[in-house]
């Protein structure tokens, strides 16, 4: 293959022979001291509670219990909160939620260190819980502040529109899942210092909260993280907790500490999508254009602020989708609750805002009768005109109409419709339903400091190279792409390439791998590194070799010397003897981005990603149960860096989506205790919820307009969200219940019980 192709191709994962065979290594399977001690959590058992006192005696007296932590334990701070120290590692005093980690506990073996935790004589003394978004609202119980974005005169036009609509939209959270639980291991070291494995995507925050844990500074302790199985957010911030607690043990005892949470442990103690509620109000015209909107969104954060305020920021900056919102006012509120605090997770709140936009819309079309995808596209974004979002960002870069142009016809949407409506005439029990959605999403973090990268590059003198850079690998295929990057840059077959372990010791830091940046950044300072290098073996090679330095190439392993060649490995072999340095950083920061949080304005995106998708479901009115029968997807990801690649993650965070919106569903009880904590209570999707048909492609001769790494555009994120066309589909074959025109009152997920329930809804209205 020529090196020239190597980007863009689609080439398979680089650690997918290791994945299949079982021999890929996760934090789980690094080999360690035998004198290595296993830790457990002691959880607190009620959502909100005084601590009358903790008596660990009986734990410190189980078989093979070395040791305890307890907040007294920690050095520093005993803090694990990033953004606001609202997070104790250990909480001794006031229990904010059911499953809360109140000590650790240190044993020769893992089965050891879980039984003695559960032997812990805990005497609380029980406050009042606030459990829900509405209760929080009603007692103002918020975790941050609430933001008000306001733009024209809505509540005017509003008023003196020709159509109003008023409703409510519950949008359900969500569990990561990753098939890898949280798990982190801390090693001693000399002087004090401490080595840390971590299944983590922010490899920098877990750094710092361990330095600020043992009293250390930062360079006493090094974060290392080779892969992870899986992260979806939520190893952005959680890790923290159980790299501080492994590391508070590790520093007590002074010994290796391993700590992993079990599937139950995991979901009651860490974070998860935040679930939102949302009041709207709309104005709009005969054809079903919006001329108003009104929109209060209610999150339900937990007990601390972790991620929420960027993610209920995002969630404000993504209410329009792919639509313009001339009028538009949006009040957010971030609620705190007596649940787990919630966190990151695959759209970072983008997937809630367009939700809110998604529903009016649809909506609207049953209000008038008409088509939703009419109405949707006749609130499309422009071109030159009504092309500004309400945060103050121009829509430069819109292929909506493109993509949605090719996607109907592609998909025949439009005779499929017509053929589902003589289907549901004829046939009571089993309804159908079509939908077609587009997505917009904006790639950057809202927090523009995040929006950097470095990269360390070494040339070895036989020729093989060595990449580090700060993004991590959670099975996306990063470091596939980022190291195809460097082959390019450097003429060389991708074998040459070994990518490293994320190391904060090697790139300091480091941005969390999140918000869909991880090629755009990482591609580019890697990027860096390899033209730094090679503009120095040219510089060499030209004055060595006396040919001018537009004659000299890197293609396939070789190098041209004008019109002869010599084998990349003897090349950099001779620039080693003559003392030509053969390893370089590089660094990228995007640009053109500028955010005032303060005002919800700017553009805090380089650009958008863009994609469309259209869903066929049947759904079987007497049990509620749902089935996916088709999709199709046109999604745009620029110049694609490896198609094969891409369109995985199109097919898994379409899937994703597709459980959030129908299956994922989090039940708490009355005391507050999470009773979906396990696969046997908590249903993601599977093999067998793919579609029997099902049509994914890349949108073809649209390169990203922006110069990202060779016209790339990013596709961790955006794809989830196609998922909004199957939430869709099911809400209008539960719409074929009722009578025309009639509002579904189906909400998510869309679970079996909540489409029975909006069905009888709507047959009751009809009887009445």
């Amino acid at each position: 293959m020529p090196t020239a192709d190597i980007a863009g191709s689609a080439l398979r994962h680089e650690s997918a022979h290791l994945h299949v065979s079982g021999r890929a290594l996760y934090c789980d399977d690094i080999p360690l001291p035998s004198n290595t001690l296993h830790a457990a959590f002691g959880l607190s058992r009620v959502a909100h509670a005084h601590i009358r006192s903790i008596d660990l005696s009986a734990v410190t007296a189980a078989a093979g219990v070395i040791a305890t932590a307890l907040p007294a334990d920690v050095p520093g701070e005993n803090n694990y909160g990033s953004s606001v120290h609202d997070d104790p590692i250990f909480t001794d005093t006031q229990v904010e939620f059911a499953g809360q980690p109140m000590f650790a506990v240190a044993a020769a073996s893992y089965a050891q260190a879980r039984r003695a935790a559960a032997l812990a004589k805990i005497d609380y003394e029980e406050l009042p819980a606030i459990l829900d978004i509405r209760s929080a609202l009603a007692a103002k119980s918020y975790v941050l502040n609430s933001r008000h974005l306001l733009r024209g005169d809505p509540q005017a036009v509003i008023a003196s529109a020709p159509h109003r609509l008023k409703g409510t939209q519950q949008i359900g959270g969500q569990d990561h899942f990753y098939l890898e639980g949280q798990i982190a291991i801390a090693l001693p070291q000399e002087d004090g210092a401490m080595l840390i494995h971590s299944s983590t995507q922010h490899p920098t925050e877990v750094q710092h909260i361990v330095a600020h844990a043992l009293k250390r500074r930062a360079h006493d302790v090094v974060v290392q993280c080779r892969r992870m199985g899986g992260g979806f957010g939520g190893k952005e911030s959680q890790p923290a907790l159980l790299a501080a607690a492994a590391a508070v043990l590790a520093n007590k005892t002074g010994r290796p500490v391993k700590l992993r949470m079990d599937r139950d442990a995991d979901m009651l103690a860490t974070g998860k999508r935040h679930d939102f509620i949302v009041d709207y109000d709309v104005g709009f015209d005969d054809e079903g254009r919006v001329l108003a909107l009104s929109v209060m969104l209610a999150a339900r954060c937990g007990y601390s602020a972790d991620l929420s305020g960027p993610v209920n920021d995002r969630a404000i900056c993504h209410v329009d989708n792919a639509y313009f919102l001339e009028h538009v006012e949006i009040i957010s509120h971030r609620c705190k609750t007596n649940t787990v605090s919630n966190t990151a997770f695959r759209g970072f709140g983008g997937p809630q805002g367009m939700m809110v936009i998604e529903s009016v819309l649809d909506d609207i079309a049953r209000t008038l009768g008409r088509d939703p995808l009419d109405v949707r596209r006749l609130n499309f974004y422009g071109h030159d005109t009504r092309n500004l979002t309400p945060y103050g960002q121009l829509v430069e870069d819109n292929v909506i109409p493109l993509i949605a142009d090719q996607l109907e016809a592609s998909s025949g949407y439009r005779e499929r419709r017509q053929a589902i409506s003589a289907w549901n005439a004829a046939n009571p029990t089993i309804k159908r339903g079509i939908a077609l959605t587009p997505v917009k999403f904006g790639i950057s973090f809202n927090a523009t400091f995040y929006n950097q990268a470095g990269a360390l590059l070494h040339i070895y003198n036989d020729g093989t190279v060595m990449l580090n850079h700060g993004g991590t690998e959670m099975g996306q295929g990063l470091y596939t792409k980022v190291a195809q990057v460097v082959a390019t840059e450097l003429g060389l077959p991708l074998s040459a390439i070994r990518v490293s372990a994320a190391d904060t010791s090697k790139v300091p830091n480091t941005s969390a791998t999140a918000a869909s940046s991880g090629s755009d950044l990482n591609g580019k300072a890697a990027q860096a590194a390899a033209q730094t290098i090679r503009a120095r073996l040219i510089a060499w090679a030209s004055e060595a070799h006396q040919i001018p330095a537009d004659k000299i190439r890197f293609d396939n392993g070789v190098v041209w010397l004008g019109e002869h060649s010599i084998s990349f490995a003897k090349f950099v072999a001779q620039a080693y003897q003559a003392r030509v340095s053969l390893s370089a950083t590089g660094y990228y920061r995007t640009p053109k981005i500028h955010w005032d949080s303060s005002k919800l304005w700017g553009r805090p995106f380089f650009y958008f990603a863009y994609g469309a998708a259209v869903s066929e479901v049947a759904v079987d009115t007497l049990t509620g149960e749902t089935q996916l029968s088709r999709v199709d997807i046109l999604h745009d990801v620029g110049r694609s860096l490896n198609p094969a690649l891409d369109i995985g993650q199109i097919e898994g965070g379409f899937l994703q989506g597709a459980g959030w919106l129908t299956s994922e569903e989090l039940w708490w009880n009355a005391r507050g205790e999470l009773k979906t904590h396990a696969p046997s209570t908590y249903k993601i999707p599977t093999a067998r919820d793919w579609p029997q048909q099902a049509h994914v492609a890349l949108l073809q001769h649209e390169p990203n307009r922006e110069d990202t790494i060779y016209r790339s555009k990013a596709v961790g994120e955006p794809p989830l969200m196609l998922a909004m066309s199957v939430f869709h589909a099911i809400r209008d074959a539960v719409a074929a219940c009722g009578a025309p025109n009639s509002l579904p009152e189906l909400h998510a997920p869309a679970t079996p019980e909540a489409v029975l329930r909006a069905i009888d809804i709507l047959r009751g209205e009809a009887l009445a």
